[in-house]
């Protein structure tokens, strides 16, 4: 089944210059880039983005790493793979969410670490599921930054310009 999943190298990847070593990693994939692009992530954007684990006593320390706050790079690549299976092949590629749990071999494994505060600083983030990939996606992507039309969209007249919105 033909599938997207958003995938972030996050600020901890980008300031280890790990962005090749994970691309590469997951080419084995053989999944389609479809969108790619540097967003400076704002507080708004990373607490949306975590919302599921806004009750954590971690949450806020886990905001300010998807800023950037922590590794002073602010700043995350996000990208969306599309093909077959896309969400269980870069899972696993990934490796478990805890790095001292991923297989050495993953990316996580690789190059993720804890921190003393108990934040896993495990350089990417993919999409859990379908339902979490489509909100995901939504949120970091506007339709026209996509180069499939993954999601119904609708075209509105914005101050005498068409854009392009999810439908």
């Amino acid at each position: 089944m033909e599938q997207a999943v958003l995938i972030l190298i996050k600020p901890d990847g980008l300031i280890k210059s790990l962005t090749g070593n994970i691309l590469t990693r997951l080419s084995e994939t053989k999944l389609e880039i479809v969108a790619a692009k540097i967003v400076r992530v704002s507080r708004e954007l990373a607490q949306e983005h975590y919302k599921h684990l806004k009750e954590k006593p971690f949450f806020n320390e886990l905001v300010k790493y998807l800023q950037g706050e922590i590794h002073d790079r602010k700043k995350v690549l996000a990208l969306v793979y599309w093909g077959e299976d896309a969400i269980k092949k870069c899972r696993e590629l990934a490796g478990a969410t805890n790095p001292e749990e991923a297989e050495p071999t993953s990316i996580r494994g690789s190059y993720g670490r804890i921190t003393t505060s108990g934040v896993y600083e495990n350089v990417i983030h993919v999409s859990s599921n379908e339902p979490e990939a489509n909100r995901e996606i939504k949120l970091w992507f506007e339709p026209g930054e996509i180069i499939v039309e993954l999601y119904p969209q609708k075209e509105l007249l914005y101050k005498e310009h068409k854009v392009k919105t999810w439908a």
